[in-house]
C-alpha cells in the first residue's frame, strides 16, 4: 500500500441556507493509500457522510482540492465528472438502493449499461460479482424476496460490477442485524485484502470500523486519528 491513490488537500465546506452559512468540514487534509481500508467515525453531523460523497465525486468543495489517481475531481464538473465516478467509483448505501421491480441480476447489471460492454460481456460481469458475493441461486430474486443481508450483497456486487478504482460505503451494516453485518464486513475485508479494493467506509459502530486499516474520527468538521492493527 505504498503508492498514493487519494489526496484531499485543506478541503472546507459550507453549504448555505439562504444568507446562513453552515459549516461542515474545516480545513481537511490526509492522504489515502491504494488499497487502503479507511474508517470515518463520527456523531451525525459531524461532516463524515459529506467528505465520503466528496471524495466520490457526489458533491463538490468549497475550497480545497481532492486528487483520486491522476484526477483531480475538483477541477471537473457536469458530464465528465459523472464519466469519472461511473468508471472509478463503486457506492455501497445503508438501505441498498436496489430498483424494487428489478431482479437481482438486472440491479447488479445497471452500472454496465453506462459502458460500451456487449451484452454477453455485461453478463460475465454480472456473474463474476454475482460469485463473489455467493448469490448466484439468487440471481432472479427481487429485493422484496430477499432478507436485509442479501440485498447489501446484492448492492456491493452492483458496485463491484465495474471493478471500480474506489469502494466507498456509507453505514453498510446500518440496517442490518448482528448475523448479517458480519457477514457483510468479512466481504468487504476480502474485496480489500484479495481483490486490493480501496475501501472507505462511514460507520457509528465501533467493532465495524476495527475492520479498517485506519480510523479517522469527526467532531463539528475536524479531524482526528486513530491507528488499527492491520489484519494479516
Amino acid at each position: 500500500m505504498a503508492d498514493t491513490l487519494i489526496q484531499v488537500q485543506n478541503v472546507t465546506k459550507v453549504y448555505y441556507r439562504d444568507k446562513l452559512e453552515v459549516p461542515v468540514l474545516n480545513n481537511i487534509s490526509f492522504d489515502v493509500a491504494r488499497g487502503e481500508f479507511l474508517a470515518l467515525m463520527g456523531p451525525s453531523g459531524s461532516g463524515k457522510s459529506t467528505l465520503l460523497n466528496l471524495i466520490a465525486g457526489i458533491d463538490q468543495v468549497t475550497e480545497g482540492k481532492i486528487v483520486v489517481g491522476d484526477d483531480e475531481i475538483t477541477a471537473m464538473s457536469g458530464g465528465k465528472l459523472a464519466a469519472w465516478r461511473a468508471h472509478n467509483v463503486g457506492f455501497i448505501f445503508q438501505f441498498y438502493n436496489l430498483i424494487p421491480v428489478l431482479d437481482a441480476y438486472h440491479n447488479i447489471e445497471l452500472p454496465l449499461l453506462l459502458t460500451p460492454l456487449s451484452r454477453k460481456e455485461r453478463r460475465d460481469h454480472v456473474m463474476t460479482a454475482l460469485r463473489l458475493v455467493d448469490l448466484e441461486d439468487r440471481m432472479d430474486h427481487y429485493p422484496k424476496q430477499l432478507s436485509g443481508g442479501q440485498e447489501q450483497r446484492v448492492a456491493i456486487a452492483r458496485a463491484i460490477v465495474t471493478d471500480p478504482t474506489l469502494i466507498v460505503a456509507d453505514e453498510p451494516t446500518g440496517d442490518l442485524d448482528a448475523r448479517s453485518a458480519t457477514e457483510i464486513l468479512t466481504l468487504l475485508e476480502r474485496l480489500n485484502a484479495e481483490f486490493g479494493k480501496t475501501i472507505i467506509m462511514v460507520t457509528h459502530d465501533p467493532s465495524a470500523a476495527q475492520r479498517a486499516h485506519m480510523v479517522r474520527t469527526f467532531e463539528k468538521g475536524v479531524m482526528g486519528v486513530q491507528e488499527v492493527a492491520i489484519r494479516t
